[in-house]
């Protein structure tokens, strides 16, 4: 079971019209590919994504999952949104509220064992070898966890556990960790200790794993274990870690590599064209997706596809979505440049001293440049860094052709 239906409101525009799993990643992927890989590469073949906020890219992503091989007679891929039922209609209101409205799903399939996933995450993990810990330590509940500085651990849900690794306490965020196992959101339940626990928590209102049904499970004395990971995994909840993973994949020897033969990240693929690269271009420890054309310079940066970069700009440090124009002179740096944008050209963005964000400075941090898709930028602007802007501008709404650090544009009518 799949969980994809947050909004990733940390994300700030990136998420406007799209649902966080259904962001673009590494230039060609969508975030939900990442997990979805995994099951496929695990050996599982029956998965329900549960959707719910802008769910319309998303479920179009999907389809009847014919590339990551989940379009089965029996199993496959089935996509869960809300929906009304004869007692009334009700929106998922927490992550076990979410699985508890799909009990009839599962049951369908008589399941032994229920493995519960987040959809935006970006990791490799085998869950054949969760599954089969889980089974060697009869388990009730199998929790993955990954050790974490213990300066940061308060930030988590941790799993503090006895010499066999069975959980002996479960703090969510504490002031005062007493161990440094971070819980990844990744479950593998026997159906029948996952059944009970949501039917008796069915009346929880923002019913959630961490919080209610793992304790409920605790209090009830069932066997719960920790199943330590260390592999790559990065929660890419906020602009800066999610500009810092793609940044990771242009390393020399990347720490998550997308090119292993024996664990490949499948996706959706639209038919396009090579990608083609002028006389003139220069590429330099870049990612660039099928369909882009380059008659400019590019430096380490993770470039989506069909994207145009026109003779004379220059990307750096960024991370350009498909569709976008980039037009002659326009110089990019540190920026994140959603789907669809069209800049014009001569601008410079990404450029000056930080200054805080005035829209808000907890999303829009990290010294991005953040651009929304389907954005407009005349001609000839300077955009600093820390800003956000979004919908179709014009020169009017630049002071003096500029919007300085921490400014924002938001038209009329964008979210």
């Amino acid at each position: 079971m799949l969980l994809a239906g947050g909004q990733g409101s940390r994300l700030g525009v990136l998420t406007d019209k799209v649902a966080k799993p259904a962001v673009t990643f590494g230039g060609k992927y969508r975030i939900i590919d990442f997990p979805l890989s995994n099951c496929i590469n695990s050996g599982v073949d029956t998965v329900g994504v549960l959707t719910q906020y802008q769910p319309l890219r998303l479920n179009t992503h999907i389809g009847i999952g014919i590339p990551w091989d989940l379009d089965r007679n029996i199993g496959g891929v089935t996509v869960l949104p809300p929906y009304e039922k004869h007692e009334g209609s009700e929106w998922y209101t927490g992550t076990a509220n979410a699985i508890y409205q799909n009990l009839e799903y599962m049951e369908t399939y008589n399941p032994e064992y229920v493995l519960i996933l987040s959809g935006d995450h970006i990791y490799k993990m085998d869950y054949e070898l969760m599954l089969d810990y889980h089974k060697a330590n009869h388990a009730d509940v199998t929790i993955a966890a990954m050790p974490v500085p213990m300066e940061e651990a308060s930030r988590f849900g941790i799993i503090v556990t006895d010499d066999e690794n069975r959980m002996i306490a479960f703090e969510e965020k504490p002031e005062h960790p007493r161990s440094n196992l971070a819980s990844m959101g990744i479950y593998i339940f026997n159906f029948k200790a996952l059944k009970e626990a949501l039917l008796a928590l069915k009346d929880q209102s923002n019913c959630d794993f961490g919080k209610h049904v793992i304790p409920y499970c605790f209090d009830k004395d069932e066997r719960i274990f920790a199943y330590e990971y260390n592999g790559y995994w990065k929660d890419v909840g906020t602009l800066g870690s999610y500009w810092e993973a793609n940044m990771e994949l242009i390393d020399i020897i990347p720490v998550f590599n997308l090119y292993e033969e024996f664990w490949r990240i499948y996706t959706k693929s639209e038919i396009l064209p090579p990608q083609y690269l002028s006389a003139d271009s220069k590429v330099e420890r870049c990612i660039i997706g099928e369909g882009t054309a380059i008659y400019g310079e590019v430096k380490s940066s993770v470039i989506g596809t069909g994207v145009v970069i026109e003779k004379g700009a220059y990307v750096e440090d960024s991370i350009i979505m498909s569709g976008t124009v980039i037009k002659a002179g326009t110089h990019v740096y540190k920026s994140i440049i959603a789907e669809n944008v069209v800049i014009g050209e001569n601008c410079n963005i990404g450029i000056g001293e930080e200054a805080e964000s005035k829209l808000n400075a907890k999303i829009y941090a990290f010294g991005l440049a953040v651009i929304g898709e389907d954005s407009i930028i005349p001609d000839g602007v300077t955009i600093g860094k820390n800003t956000v802007i979004t919908g179709e501008t014009t020169l009017k709404d630049y002071v003096d052709r500029k919007l300085a650090s921490g400014g924002y544009i938001r038209k009329a009518g964008e979210m």
